[in-house]
């Protein structure tokens, strides 16, 4: 094999995606491209530029700090491109038809501006973020509770670890109840396309339905192995909290209040965890990366050759001829 072919076989690219309703969201060098199957079995690929904050506001850019920022980012721009998959894939349309609206659907649809709709979403939305809080911070630390009282106080030392734990457990449930409706899991077999299709142009192949489909689906620079890392960390930095101020732990409010000052600092960790991971194959990247590889059995399907053309048609959209430029 020559020098050539030994490089691309271990090119890292810094390309990376989204699954989305019929679609996938790739963003590269070339800016972000989105997707999309349409009804009548077509693609239809829409290029848009990203702009990033850190380009304005250099020290947003620096390590630690570009992680919190680059995911508020991410979940603002990857919620537009949902909507967007959802508006040209016919799913809107599908639902709002009259023989399956309800009468408080038809009188939104009749009498609400778009604009009020728009606000109705951002306040769903916002219910949604509140939700979150409660399930994977509120509630696992009413649990930790309950068994510590009920253990005269024995599990305090570990409080912080049990939190940890308890927090994964809810999130796993919860992505396996999630995986059981049949659209969440075509959007994870679209998940699953986007990792094999970087995978391939990663091992230096050509983007074809055949090799794209030989490709593993667990990438270790997946959003869900983002989410693991972020509770190890926590786990980590709660309890280094909870042993130099003890006081800290036993009042409820103030350790909620202290979860959520410390967690631009996790995302800013996780971050710069994940993005050495992606250049790096090491113990210590194999270890942390485990459980959200693991993950990935739930978050990603194998998808069908529809799929993964979607995929490759997204992924080419964005990176140019020179695989330098795309580069980690």
């Amino acid at each position: 094999m020559s020098d050539k072919k030994k490089e691309m076989m271990t090119h890292k690219t810094s390309v990376g995606g989204q699954a989305l309703i019929e679609g996938i969201m790739m963003q590269g060098p070339k800016g972000a491209a989105i997707s999309v199957r349409l009804p009548d079995g077509t693609i239809d690929t829409e290029i848009r530029q990203v702009k990033h904050i850190k380009d304005k506001i250099k020290i947003l850019g620096w390590p630690i700090l570009r992680g919190p920022v680059a995911f508020v980012e991410s979940m603002i721009f990857g919620y537009q491109c949902l909507m967007l998959s959802a508006e040209k894939s016919g799913m809107e349309d599908i639902e709002m038809e009259e023989e399956n609206m309800s009468k408080l659907d038809k009188w939104l649809n009749d009498h609400m501006s778009k604009k009020f709709m728009n606000v109705l979403t951002g306040v769903a939305s916002v219910f949604g973020v509140l939700l979150a809080a409660v399930l994977f911070m509120y509630l696992p630390t009413v649990i930790t509770n309950f068994f510590n009282r009920l253990c005269d106080d024995a599990l305090t030392n570990w409080r912080a670890l049990i939190e940890g734990v308890m927090r994964m457990i809810i999130f796993i449930l919860y992505i396996a109840l999630c995986s059981l409706m049949k659209d969440i899991k075509r959007t994870f077999m679209y998940h699953g396309a986007e990792h094999k299709t970087i995978f391939c142009y990663e091992h230096g192949l050509d983007l074809t339905v055949e090799n794209v489909k030989k490709q593993s689906r667990f990438h270790p620079r997946c959003g869900t192995s983002f989410m693991f890392v972020m509770i190890i960390i926590s786990v980590v930095v709660s309890s280094a909290i909870s042993v130099a101020f003890p006081d800290l732990r036993d009042n409820t409010a103030i350790w909620m209040a202290i979860k959520l000052l410390i967690l631009p600092l996790v995302m800013g960790l996780g971050y710069e965890f994940i993005k050495y991971a992606g250049r790096h194959d090491n113990v210590v990247v194999k270890i942390l990366s485990a459980p959200g590889l693991w993950m990935q059995r739930l978050t990603t399907k194998e998808p069908d050759d529809s799929m993964i053309e979607v995929a490759i048609t997204a992924f080419q959209s964005v990176i140019t001829d020179n695989p330098e430029d795309d580069a980690i």
